[in-house]
């Protein structure tokens, strides 16, 4: 019988595994260094905001109770320090942006 390229998952895998987050076998946090390369990189060829606005930016993401691990948004699993320092990003909050 020929594959149709689609396995069924066991029970323990797909939707009922545990995510990253809450699976103490995966490390999710990021260190400074590594988001500072990522946050360069990211900004290499795209419009980005000055520093007091991204530090602006940064202190509504952080007074957020969605955000996790200091780093992530679980509206749209961005890094945030990344997206604040894009200057056409918006706040990804579902009623209203923060940042206007």
């Amino acid at each position: 019988m020929k594959s149709s390229g689609y396995e069924q998952q066991r029970p323990s895998e797909g939707r009922n595994a545990p995510c990253k987050g809450c699976d103490s076998q995966y490390d999710v946090h990021i260190s400074d260094a590594k988001m500072a390369r990522l946050v360069e990189i990211a900004s290499r060829s795209r419009a980005t905001v000055e520093n007091d606005e991204y530090e602006r930016r940064l202190a509504i993401c952080s007074a957020c109770p969605d955000l996790q691990y200091g780093t992530t948004c679980r509206h749209c699993g961005c890094l945030v320090q990344v997206r604040a320092k894009i200057a056409d990003s918006t706040y990804p909050y579902p009623h209203a942006s923060q940042w206007v």
